[in-house]
């Protein structure tokens, strides 16, 4: 099992930014090879990714964050990152963070990630 902690979402104006972290503990000792991702749900819409990183350390990211955000992980620490720069209002959203830690690629279906976090909160004001 792996359980997993995001913190750093708040408040912030148009243009501003913030930088999301989630700690992994538990089944961490082949953190480094699998697949991590964040996740994002406005209200009254589907939980959407945002951006993947796979064992091999690559991204992915969603067309609407390209050039905005940028995913990380430091393995040392079993922590991801989402640093989140020039935010809009439509990104305000609940944030997740999500594994897999079975596969080294990231899959394409939200419905293959095993475990989740409880979520961060995300607003931007315009």
């Amino acid at each position: 099992q792996v359980q997993l902690a995001e913190s750093g979402g708040g408040s912030v104006q148009a243009g501003g930014s913030l930088r999301l972290s989630c700690v992994a503990s538990g089944k961490t000792y082949s953190y480094s090879r699998y697949c991590m991702g964040w996740f994002r749900q406005a209200p009254g819409k589907e939980r959407e990714e945002v951006a993947t990183i796979d064992g091999g350390g690559n991204p992915r990211y969603a067309d609407s964050v390209k050039g905005r955000f940028t995913i990380s992980k430091d393995n040392a620490k079993n922590t991801l990152y989402l640093q989140m720069n020039s935010l809009k209002p439509e990104d305000t959203a609940m944030y997740y963070c999500a594994s897999n830690i079975y596969v080294y690629m990231c899959p394409a279906s939200q419905t293959q990630y095993n475990f989740w976090g409880q979520g961060t909160q995300v607003t931007v004001s315009s």
